[in-house]
């Protein structure tokens, strides 16, 4: 079992910045994969950003060059640092670790992000 707990949403103007930390704990040496989603209201979760154990990032075009994704091993966290932020990223965020053979997904509790125009 993995836990992830996460921090840092809030309420930003647009062109401001924010920085989410996505903890994680439990069985860590299973951790394949983690990452950011986001859900906007009336809207299916879609892949914000990735990162591998070996630094490998992966993100939306949306997103690209405005938002990095970054982790601290000795932590075991990841974070998202947000910048530019525009209306259109407010949503609910989402931190996702795939774990094992299976690649078993495990989330986070979610943390509301709203970016004021």
């Amino acid at each position: 079992q993995v836990q992830l707990v996460e921090s840092g949403g809030g309420l930003v103007q647009a062109g401001g910045s924010l920085r989410l930390s996505c903890a994680a704990s439990g069985s860590i040496f299973s951790i394949n994969l983690r990452g950011w989603y986001r859900q906007a209201p009336g809207k299916q979760r879609e892949l914000v950003a990735t990162i591998t154990s070996f630094g490998t990032t992966n993100y939306a075009d949306s997103v690209k060059s405005r938002f990095t994704i970054s982790r601290d091993n000795a932590k075991n966290t990841v974070y998202l640092q947000m910048n530019s932020l525009r209306p259109e990223d407010t949503a609910v965020y989402y931190c996702n670790a795939k774990a094992g053979i299976s690649g078993a997904d495990y989330w986070g509790q979610g943390t509301q992000v709203t970016v004021s125009s």
